[in-house]
C-alpha cells in the first residue's frame, strides 16, 4: 500500500451464517491483507444477522455484533453493503428489497431468488441507482458471471453448455465409471456433503436450471421465465442407460442448454443429455462445474472448476463484495443486468430440437421392430440407427434407437404412441443426444 492509497474501511452486513457465510468470514479474516494491498479497501464484516445469535458456531463473530433480525442490518447507517446468504425466494426477497431502498449494495448467491423474481430485483435496483452482484449464485467459484458481463461483452453468445451441478454430476460419475447405483451414488454424495439430506433441489434438475436461467438472461438480455424452461432431473437414469450410452460412445451428463436459434428465440432446458465421449464434457468428473461458452467473435471457451462448497462459493462472494467497495468509492457499475433489444422471447419448449435416443423393452417376436419403426415414421421422425443387444430373457428384448434431429412436441408424441403397442413391455427410456451443434429451426 503507497502512501498516496488512503486505506478506506468498507463496512458489510452478512445475513446468514452457515456453510457459505462461515467461509465468507473466516476467508475475509484470512486473506484480510491480501484485499487490502490489493484494493485499498478494509473490507470488514461487522454486523451478522442469523436466526439463533445464541447459538455455538464453528467461528466465533469476533468484534462482529449479532442479531436475530435481518432488518437491523439494513436500517444500520454504519454499514455499507449488505450480503445475503441466508437462501429461500421470500425472506430474502425482502431482505434484498429492502437493502436497495436503503442505497445499499447487495451481494448475494442466491439463484433461486433471482431466477424466480430477478426481474422485480433489477428493476428495483435501477430505480435506486444500486446495484446487485450475483456471481456466487452460478457455477461456485468458476467467474462465469462477470466473463458474460465484461468478458464477452463484444460477443453474441451463439450457445452455452453447462454442467452445472456438482451433486448431479458426481452421482452420473459414480454409475458410470464404477457401475454403482443412482441411490447408492446419491447415498455417498449425502455422506460426503455433495448433496443435501433432501437433495430433490439438485436430482430434479432445478438447481441446474435456476443457474440457466440466469446465464440465459445476462447473454440474452430479457429475463427467462422459469415456466418457459424445459426441466428434467437424474432420478430415471438407470445403469441399462448408461450401459448402452457407452457402448454407442457416449456418457450421460446433466447438460444445461441455453441458445438463440436463426430467429432469435432462445431456448433454455436441463436434462440429463448423452454427450459424446470424446467431447470434453463427458470427460468433467466428480462434483466439478463446467460452462462451455460459444461467442461469435472468441469462439468456445471453457469454465471448469469446483462449482460448490464453501471454500469455492466464498471466493466468488468475496470477489462481489470487493467489486461492490470499489463501486461505492469510485461509482460507474450498472444495476447487475443489462437489458438489450436483440432477443426478447423465449423458444417454446415443444420446438426445441434435438437428436434421440430411445430405449424399449419388447416381446421378442416377428415384426415389432417394423411396428415400432412405422410409429416413428408416422410421426415424420427419422431413425439414424437400431441396436438389439442380446440379452438372456428369451421373452423380451432390448430396442434402442437413434432418432435423427426432432422436435420435443414430436418425440413426446411418437413416445406415447409407442407406448401404447401392445408388444412394448415397459414404460420407453428417452434422452436427448447433444451434438453440440449449432441451433436448428
Amino acid at each position: 500500500m503507497t502512501a498516496s492509497h488512503q486505506l478506506r474501511i468498507v463496512r458489510i452486513g452478512l445475513a446468514g451464517l452457515g456453510n457459505i457465510g462461515l467461509g465468507v468470514y473466516k476467508n475475509l479474516e484470512k486473506n484480510g491483507g491480501l484485499l487490502r494491498e490489493r484494493t485499498g479497501f478494509d473490507l470488514k464484516i461487522t454486523r451478522i444477522a442469523v436466526r439463533d445469535p445464541d447459538k455455538k458456531r464453528e467461528i466465533p463473530p469476533g468484534g462482529a455484533r449479532s442479531t436475530g433480525d435481518w432488518r437491523e442490518l439494513v436500517a444500520d447507517p454504519q454499514l455499507d453493503i449488505i450480503v445475503e446468504l441466508i437462501g429461500g425466494t421470500t425472506e430474502a426477497f425482502d431482505l434484498v428489497c429492502a437493502a436497495l431502498r436503503a442505497k445499499k449494495p447487495v451481494v448475494t448467491g442466491n439463484k433461486a431468488l433471482l431466477a424466480e423474481r430477478g426481474p422485480e430485483l433489477f428493476r428495483l435496483a435501477e430505480e435506486n441507482h444500486v446495484p446487485i452482484y450475483f456471481e456466487a449464485a452460478v457455477a461456485g467459484g468458476i467467474p462465469i458471471i462477470q466473463t458474460l458481463q465484461e468478458g464477452f461483452v463484444g460477443n453474441h453468445i451463439r450457445s452455452i453448455h453447462g454442467i452445472i451441478n456438482g451433486t448431479c454430476n458426481y452421482i452420473l460419475t459414480r454409475m458410470s465409471a464404477e457401475g454403482v447405483s443412482y441411490q447408492a451414488a446419491l447415498a455417498d454424495a449425502q455422506r460426503l456433503g455433495f448433496a443435501e439430506a433432501d437433495p430433490t433441489l439438485d436430482v430434479s434438475g432445478w438447481d441446474a436450471a435456476h443457474k440457466a436461467i440466469i446465464l440465459a438472461s445476462l447473454s440474452y438480455g430479457f429475463w427467462v421465465k422459469p415456466e418457459d424452461t424445459f426441466v428434467q432431473g437424474i432420478e430415471q437414469v438407470s445403469q441399462t442407460d448408461i450401459r448402452f450410452a457407452a457402448q454407442l460412445g457416449y456418457t450421460i451428463k446433466l447438460l444445461s442448454v441455453i441458445r438463440a436459434d436463426e430467429k432469435g428465440r432462445v431456448e433454455v432446458r436441463t436434462q440429463p443429455s448423452l454427450v459424446p465421449q470424446g467431447h470434453v464434457l463427458a470427460s468433467i468428473g466428480g462434483a466439478f462445474n463446467a460452462v462451455l461458452v460459444h461467442g461469435d467473435i472468441v469462439g468456445e471457451t471453457l469454465f471448469y472448476g469446483k462449482g460448490a462448497g464453501q471454500d469455492p462459493t466464498s471466493s466468488s462472494v468475496i470477489s462481489d463484495i470487493a467489486e461492490a467497495a470499489a463501486t461505492l468509492h469510485y461509482g460507474s457499475r450498472h444495476s447487475g443486468f443489462v437489458p438489450h433489444g436483440l432477443y426478447g422471447k423465449s423458444k417454446p419448449v415443444d420446438e426445441t430440437i434435438s437428436n434421440f435416443y430411445v430405449r424399449l423393452t419388447v416381446a421378442d417376436k416377428p415384426g415389432v421392430l417394423a411396428r415400432v419403426a412405422a410409429v416413428f415414421g408416422e410421426s415424420g421422425i427419422g431413425i439414424s440407427s437400431v441396436i438389439q443387444p442380446d440379452e438372456p430373457d428369451a421373452r423380451i428384448t432390448p430396442l434402442i434407437f437413434m432418432l435423427d434431429a426432432a422436435t420435443l412436441r414430436d418425440v413426446r408424441a411418437a413416445m406415447k404412441a409407442v407406448a401404447a403397442l401392445d408388444c412394448v413391455r415397459e414404460e420407453p427410456s428417452w434422452l436427448r443426444v447433444e451434438t453440440m451443434s449449432e441451433p436448428q429451426g
